[in-house]
């Protein structure tokens, strides 16, 4: 007969003091952060590499690139989708990107009364490789298939470093010397945990997603030109169908769909702060047909390119006037 037991409730209680913990020091986070953004969106600060988010409605999808960082959410809820893969970001959460990824974004639950707080840490790969040859890290891990996103639990060890790392921000002249250190703790806490292999991957020269990570970023900084995948696989140092699997694998996408997300956002963003028509951003993110680039926008975000900036434009005045 199969026995179920049952755990008196003393026992118990070391998990709702854990409980009670985190939810604390995501009180104390969330707290810290709204004092520290008066505006709305990513507000940089005086600790290289730090910004904070605000954000108190929510909003239509929007696209983005994001670059390796490390986001810790305080409050609130947003969705950040890459190739097919969506990921939930609420307060129990942080979202790691190790590699330049284009992305789609959407805040799903913020209000005036409960905005979306999180903080925003780029990761500085030179202090990753820096930490990762100290001793404790030399241990010979096997080979996995690694994301350059993923999405964690956060544990009260990286709150509590992210708060620390917040405190200097009260005291600026601590700044020059803490702040690495507390940079180093953070993304200590993170190599450590569950969702370091994804990091280690990226930044550990000769291993496979490291390579590819090289033709990811050959491909960032040369979206306006013609894909060859020949280029990107050599880029990499594999065939080109060891270079497709591990490509895809790491992004979730082929490299002519990153190529595209990445092309459409640049001229999305570029249509609003130049003020540029749907033809000339198309032309200069590398299209050759204006036509292909108003279809594929269209699919992307919904509506044709100029309907949308406008959309965007009148969004952007009724939320400055309130």
């Amino acid at each position: 007969m199969e026995r179920h037991s049952v755990t008196p409730a003393t026992q118990k209680q070391p998990a709702q003091d854990a409980l009670s913990e985190l939810d604390a020091l995501r009180v104390e986070l969330a707290r810290k952060i709204f004092a520290h953004t008066s505006a709305e969106g990513p507000v940089t600060t005086a600790v290289p590499g730090l910004a904070l988010s605000r954000k108190s409605a929510p909003t239509e999808c929007y696209s983005a690139a994001y670059e390796p960082e490390l986001v810790i959410f305080a409050q609130g809820e947003k969705r950040v989708t890459v190739g097919g893969t969506t990921y939930l970001c609420d307060g129990s959460h942080f979202l790691l990107t190790s590699i330049d990824l284009p992305v789609v974004g959407q805040f799903t639950k913020a209000s005036a009364q409960e905005p979306f707080l999180a903080l925003i840490l780029k990761l500085d790969m030179t202090m990753v490789r820096e930490i990762l040859s100290q001793d404790e890290f030399l241990v010979p891990e096997t080979a996995s298939r690694t994301r350059g996103m993923a999405l964690g639990k956060t544990p009260p060890e990286l709150l509590g470093a992210c708060l620390r790392l917040l405190d200097l921000l009260d005291k600026p002249d601590d700044i020059p010397f803490l702040g690495s250190l507390m940079r180093r703790e953070i993304i200590y806490r993170v190599l450590r945990g569950p969702l370091g292999r994804h990091l280690r991957a990226i930044a550990t020269l000769g291993e496979q997603s490291n390579r590819t990570a090289k033709a990811v970023a050959w491909l960032r900084s040369n979206y306006a030109k013609p894909l060859r995948v020949e280029e990107l696989a050599s880029v990499a140092q594999m065939g080109v169908s060891t270079f497709h699997h591990h490509f895809r694998s790491l992004t979730a996408m082929s490299p002519l769909q990153y190529q595209k997300r990445l092309r459409l956002h640049v001229a999305r963003v570029r249509m609003v702060t130049e003020g540029l028509d749907a033809a000339s951003a198309a032309f200069g993110v590398g299209y050759e047909s204006a036509s292909q680039f108003n279809r594929e926008y269209s699919r992307l975000f919904g509506q044709p390119p100029m309907r949308d900036i406008k959309a965007r434009q009148l969004a952007g005045a009724a939320a400055s006037s309130n």
